[in-house]
C-alpha cells in the first residue's frame, strides 16, 4: 500500500514532544513491513536545507489562500529506512523559532499557517503523483484533510480514491479559531455548522478530523474509552461517541534500537538484562550528578515531564515536604508553566541533599534519569499514552504511575506473591494517594530479592513498534476497502 503521513512534528527533523517520536517511529515501522510511505511536513526554520541535503522537488507553485497569493517550494529527504520526508516551505509562516509559539502564548496565525500547509500538502502530492491509498493525519493540525477529500467540488480534493485516518495525540488540542478563520479553508458556510466543524461558536479543525475521517484512531485503547465520556471528552466526548463504532485505540511503541542500554552512548554505563547490575554506575552518577550522596540503598525517583497540571504536578508539589521526611532522592527535568518553575526552584533550594530541579529541556540528561533512577514518576491526571513510562522499563526503571490512558494500559501491578507486574499504580487523583503508592514502591524497592524479580519485569516488557505498526497496517487494509461516503451538503 500507499501510505501518506501528514504531522505537524517527525524526529529528528522537529518535535516538541511525543507526537514527532511517535510520527518518526511508526513511519520506519509501517515501511519495516513493505509499504511505501511518505510523509509530509513544514519546513520549520531548524530544518536546515544544507545540514540535511535536502533536494527540491517541486520549484513555486502558487495557490490563493482567502484572498491572498501564496507561494511555496518542496524538498525531499529520503531516509535510510526508505521512508520518503517532504517539507513544506513558506518563510513566512515557518521559518520562526519555535513550532507553534513563544513562552507568551501561540502564534496568533496558526489557523493561517496550518490551513495553508494542509492545501499545500494536497497539491503537492498531486503535483509529485503520489496517488496515496491511505493518509494518515495527525492531530488538529491535519484535521482539514479529511474533509477536503470528502467534500466535492474543493480544488484541494485531488484523490477520490484515498481514505483517510485520523490520530489524536491529545484531545484537549483542538486548534479551534473564531469563525473569520474559515474562508481562508476554501471551504462553503454549509460546513461551519455544529454537524461538521462549528463547535460552540468556533471553527474547529481537530472536528474536521474527527467528523470527515474514514476512521479515527487514539494512541492507547483505555484513552480511546475516556475520551468518549464527559469527565475526559474535552466537549467532543458526542462527536466521539457518535461514530465509537471506528475510534480504536493502539497504545504507542518505541524503537527498541533508539532506547537500548545496552549501547546508549549518553549514559554513565551500558547495561542490558543479561546484565542489569551495571544500572548501579547510572544511579551513582546521577547522585554524584545532583549532589546527593551516593548510596544504592537510597531509592532515586525521577520525574521527566510538562511541569503543568496535566502531569500531575499540583498533586505532587503537596507531598513533597512529607517525601523529605523519608529516605528518598528525587530529581525532576522538564518546562512548562512558570508559576511551577519557581515553586520547584524554592523547594530545591531549602532540599538540596535530596531534591534537585532541572528546569530545561534536554534530552541527554532525560536519559541519564531514565537510566539512573529506581524509579519514574507519573502522577497524570490524564495521559493518552505517554513514552515515558514505555522508555523507563526499557531501563529498568519501575513506574509509578496514575491508572489512566495508556498508562495504565502499559503498567500492570506489581504483585508480591505471584511476582507478577511491572510497576505501581493508582487511581484516585490525589496527593494522598500518590505518596502512599511511592512509599508502597519503597517498601518493594528495600527488599532487594523482590525488587530484582521486579526490575526484570520491568525491562522484558516489549512495547516496540512491531504489533502496533502492524495494527496500524491492518486498519490501512480495512479501511482501503470501504466505500467512499462524500458530503453533499
Amino acid at each position: 500500500m500507499k501510505i501518506l503521513f501528514v504531522a505537524s512534528e517527525m524526529a529528528p527533523f522537529a518535535t516538541t514532544g511525543g507526537l514527532g517520536e511517535v510520527v518518526g517511529s511508526l513511519t520506519g515501522a509501517v515501511r519495516g513491513l513493505g509499504h511505501d510511505v511518505s510523509v509530509f511536513l513544514p519546513r520549520y526554520k531548524r530544518i536546515d536545507i544544507q545540514q540535511l541535503g535536502l533536494e527540491i522537488v517541486v520549484d513555486y507553485f502558487e495557490m490563493i489562500i482567502g484572498n491572498q497569493l501564496e507561494a511555496t517550494r518542496i524538498f525531499l529527504k529520503k531516509l535510510p529506512n526508505g521512508v520518503k520526508v517532504y517539507f513544506v516551505e513558506h518563510p513566512d509562516y515557518f521559518m520562526r523559532d519555535e513550532l507553534y509559539g513563544t513562552a507568551v502564548g501561540d502564534y496568533q496565525d496558526n489557523d493561517r499557517r496550518f490551513t495553508y500547509f494542509q492545501r499545500a500538502v494536497l497539491k503537492a502530492a498531486e503535483k509529485l503523483k503520489l496517488n496515496p491509498d491511505v493518509i494518515h493525519c495527525h492531530d488538529w493540525q491535519t484535521g482539514l484533510i479529511p474533509v477536503y477529500l470528502k467534500v466535492p467540488g474543493t480544488e484541494a480534493a485531488p484523490f477520490p480514491k484515498a481514505r483517510t485516518l485520523f490520530t489524536i495525540h491529545n484531545l484537549a488540542y483542538q486548534g479551534n479559531y473564531p469563525p473569520d478563520s474559515f474562508p481562508a479553508t476554501g471551504f462553503g458556510w454549509e460546513l461551519y455548522k455544529s454537524d461538521f466543524l462549528e463547535f460552540y461558536g468556533k471553527f474547529s479543525f481537530l472536528k474536521g478530523g474527527l467528523v470527515f475521517a474514514d476512521e479515527v484512531t487514539t494512541v492507547s485503547e483505555r484513552y480511546s474509552r475516556e475520551i468518549q465520556t464527559k469527565e475526559s471528552g474535552c466537549g467532543m466526548e458526542g462527536v466521539l461517541a457518535a461514530r465509537k463504532d471506528s475510534v480504536t485505540g493502539i497504545v504507542n511503541g518505541i524503537d527498541p534500537k533508539d532506547w537500548d542500554p545496552e549501547t546508549d552512548s549518553d549514559i554513565e554505563a551500558q547495561f542490558s538484562l543479561g546484565n542489569p547490575s551495571r544500572k548501579e554506575l547510572n544511579k551513582a552518577a546521577l547522585q554524584k550528578e545532583n549532589g546527593f550522596k551516593v548510596d544504592k540503598s537510597i531509592p532515586v525517583l525521577g520525574l521527566v515531564a510538562r511541569l503543568v497540571d496535566q502531569k500531575g504536578v499540583d498533586i505532587l508539589i503537596p507531598i513533597l515536604e512529607q517525601l523529605s521526611k523519608e529516605e528518598v532522592q528525587l530529581v525532576i527535568l522538564g518546562t512548562g508553566e512558570e508559576k511551577y518553575h519557581q515553586i520547584l526552584r524554592d523547594i530545591a533550594k531549602r532540599n538540596k541533599k535530596w531534591f534537585g530541579v532541572h528546569i530545561l529541556f534536554d534530552p541527554k540528561m532525560a536519559k541519564r534519569i531514565y537510566a539512573g533512577c529506581d524509579m519514574l514518576l507519573f502522577p497524570s491526571y490524564y495521559e493518552p499514552c505517554g513514552l515515558g513510562q514505555i522508555i523507563g522499563l526499557r531501563y529498568g526503571t519501575v513506574p509509578v504511575a496514575r491508572a489512566t490512558g495508556g498508562l495504565a494500559d502499559t503498567i500492570r501491578e506489581f504483585e508480591i506473591s505471584t511476582q507478577k507486574g511491572n510497576g505501581f499504580l493508582f487511581e484516585e487523583y490525589s496527593g494522598e494517594a500518590f505518596l502512599s503508592t511511592i512509599l508502597r514502591a519503597c517498601k518493594v524497592f528495600k527488599q532487594e530479592k523482590l525488587w530484582k524479580a521486579l526490575v526484570k519485569n520491568a525491562m522484558e516488557s516489549d512495547f516496540s513498534w512491531a504489533s502496533s505498526a502492524r495494527k496500524y497496517t491492518q486498519l490501512y487494509e480495512t479501511v482501503k476497502r470501504r466505500p467512499v461516503k462524500v458530503t453533499n451538503d
